[in-house]
């Protein structure tokens, strides 16, 4: 052989080793398709997954990715904005899964869009995990692929009603606000069944248009209906606006709860005084003191790293974005194969403790393992009242 020939030979070679090679990095990477809502009203919710999913995926490969079976894969997060508009969220979860090829789906942000969602999801048997699902309504069209991190909302107004009884008169009277919205609205039903359930009156029950920007007309009408206790229910621009104009409209009740603002810093630091003394109520809290099977360990551990990162405490939405892909894991790894029928089957058996929570789910794919707390703002801070074994203060 010249050496000529030498070289060429050993210059295939060398390309043979690296299309070989090139094959097997692509074969051990898992992608995960998250259409969010990057922009627009449902903005600051997506961007709060986005770090969430963003935390995880990091924590994973740096300790050097999932394990199913004898490989490792490294995982790779595609993301696509579908600008709060639920139609352009299905469009893009069919594209991620037809066209981007990933392997799974998290599931956009709140009830409507997921529920839109999942009929993609299922027709192309993905398993998709919806991290921030809480009405019923979407797990109950027997779709087997889609797997719920929130409890039912009844989890939430239940204990809101038990703390509203403590306080407040027999006979107590109730308004409710609720933007019409699939997860607004069901939270809202589930509040006046509770209401309803303690002996209270419901003296005001409206809702309010998807992007509405003047709720001055429903204010006139709740301040008339005389509320002991107003409940609202919507989004973070939402409940900024409602309760700024509360305060233009005079309109004050002895108990205000909103669901979910508060859960975020931007309500407090956006209106100051006027969130001291609400209440709300939320899957999870940093206060909470869990230890889990997961890449983070435990919640403090989980707390530390997201303030390492972002620098600041994580909320619900950072958390349960990260809780996305710990079930995910833990999923494909018991599997020992990234096959999605054998991932689902694994989803559907699951008992995991996590940094986050137990988690179970029903037969119906909703999450049913643990209590979510209720807090209140008192002097600019997030005070948990409820349950009392993580309670930081009571209900004023």
């Amino acid at each position: 052989m010249t050496l000529r020939q030498h070289l060429g030979a050993m210059a295939l070679l060398a390309a043979a080793t690296l299309t070989a090679c090139g094959t097997v990095l692509a074969q051990a990477t898992i992608k995960i398709g998250a259409p969010l809502p990057m922009t627009g009203a449902l903005s600051p919710e997506g961007q709060r997954l986005k770090q969430g999913h963003d935390l995880w995926a990091e924590a994973v490969n740096k300790a050097g990715g999932i394990q199913a079976g004898s490989t490792r894969y490294k995982v790779e997060l595609v993301y696509a904005d579908y600008q709060s508009n639920t139609p352009r969220a299905v469009q893009l979860a069919d594209k991620l899964i037809t066209q981007d090829k990933v392997d799974y789906i998290f599931a956009p942000f709140g009830s409507g869009a997921t529920k839109a969602v999942s009929a993609v999801t299922e027709k192309n048997e993905v398993p998709n995990i919806a991290a921030t699902a809480s009405s019923v309504e979407v797990f109950n069209q027997g779709h087997k692929y889609i797997f719920g991190l929130f409890t039912p909302n009844d989890s939430l107004t239940e204990p809101l009603a038990d703390l509203a009884k403590a306080r407040l008169p027999a006979g107590a009277r109730v308004a409710v606000l609720a933007r019409n919205d699939l997860f607004p609205s069901a939270l809202a039903a589930e509040l006046e069944k509770s209401a309803k359930k303690r002996g209270f009156e419901i003296v005001y029950s409206g809702k309010y248009a998807i992007g509405a920007l003047d709720h001055s007309g429903a204010l006139v009408q709740v301040k008339a209906a005389r509320p002991d206790w107003l409940f609202v229910s919507g989004y973070t621009n939402d409940m900024i606006l409602v309760r700024k104009q509360m305060q233009d409209a005079g309109l004050a009740a002895g108990m205000l709860t909103m669901v979910i603002g508060p859960s975020y810093r931007e309500f407090t630091e956006s209106i100051g005084p006027l969130a001291e003394n609400v209440s709300s109520a939320v899957w999870w809290h940093p206060v909470a003191n869990y230890s889990g099977q997961d890449v983070f360990g435990s919640t403090e551990k989980y707390v530390a790293a997201f303030r390492q990162k972002y620098g600041s405490d994580p909320d619900y939405a950072n958390a349960v974005g990260s809780l996305a892909g710990v079930v995910l894991q833990a999923a494909i790894e018991k599997a020992a194969s990234t096959d999605r029928k054998a991932v689902r089957e694994q989803l559907a058996r699951m008992d995991l403790k996590t940094f986050f929570g137990p988690v179970a789910f029903d037969r119906h794919g909703m999450v049913n393992s643990y209590v979510p707390p209720v807090f209140q703002i008192q002097s600019g801070r997030s005070v948990v009242v409820y349950p009392a074994s993580i309670a930081t203060g009571s209900l004023k």
